[in-house]
């Protein structure tokens, strides 16, 4: 596994070059990309601001609205395959999105079908690229309290989606302040194998609020606290062979008011808090 550095968690507001820069400058191996990124800088651009800096692009946003309307999602999807290729182009090799964990509409089966079939459809012209794709559930009880309908939550409602779709590009972002909300433990982080995880997020929570009242955007630097067992977490991706980015995800506030390389350094020490030594 490598570090990987991704702006926006940590409140930097950078263009690609500057994100490099700052990802080279504090010991990171990788950096996370947007289409708006290559975009703007195009395709050999990009290539070569990141082989000069000796990083790779570690993975990207999933750019389509795959939630709401079918109008919005036959949209995006008309995109896709040129965003895949793009990525392809640059040697971006996953992609990542996050699921609701709740429906007003909806209940359970029939959002399991809606999401199969959608996500089963980016996952397939991702695979035709040679590009994985990496889901998230949201951990939080209070994320879905007001939800009529509860959807996935956990890592056995993921997997459950994933094998609803099928395919062999699909896979979990495990993040670590999920991992903790949803009530995960030891016996799930062991069952997974490196070919399950597609990213990892780590983090923190606040100390003094109990699991069952943590809010989602509220979270710290890995390791400061103490609250989420981050060696176990570490050392089951050890365990597993886990060979893809790990990115820093707090929404801190006091790291949003530091200056770029400030916050940036702050990322790097905190994982330099929890990374394995073994």
């Amino acid at each position: 596994m490598y570090r990987s550095l991704a702006v926006g968690p940590i409140g930097v507001k950078a263009s690609l070059a500057e994100a490099v820069a700052l990802a080279s400058a504090h010991g990171f191996a990788g950096v996370s990309i947007s289409r708006a990124d290559i975009e703007a800088y195009g395709i050999e651009s990009t290539r070569s601001l990141l082989r000069n800096a000796g990083l790779v692009a570690s993975d990207a946003g999933l750019p389509v609205d795959f939630r709401t309307t079918d109008e919005a999602f036959e949209r995006d999807m008309q995109g896709l395959q040129t965003f895949a290729d793009m990525l392809k182009a640059v040697g971006c090799e996953r992609v990542n999105t996050w699921l609701l964990p709740g429906s007003d509409t909806l209940p359970y089966a029939e959002n399991l079908a809606l999401h199969r079939d959608r996500l089963g459809a980016v996952a397939s012209v991702l695979a035709a690229a040679g590009v994985r794709l990496g889901l998230e559930y949201v951990g939080p009880a209070t994320a879905r309290a007001k939800a009529r309908y509860p959807f996935v939550h956990n890592q056995t409602g993921l997997f459950e989606l994933i094998d609803a779709i099928g395919g062999s590009n699909l896979g979990l972002l495990l993040d670590a302040y999920h991992w903790y909300t949803s009530g995960g433990n030891a016996s799930e982080l062991r069952a997974l194998t490196n070919a399950d995880v597609v990213l990892v997020h780590v983090n923190d929570a606040p100390a003094g609020v109990a699991v069952e009242e943590q809010l989602d955007l509220v979270r710290r630097m890995p390791g400061e606290t103490g609250v989420i067992d981050m060696a176990t977490f570490m050392g089951a991706l050890v365990d597993m062979g886990y060979d893809g980015p790990v990115v820093v995800e707090p929404f801190s506030d006091w790291v949003r008011q530091l200056p770029p390389d400030g916050a940036v350094k702050a990322t790097a020490d905190s994982l330099d808090r929890i990374w394995p030594q073994r």
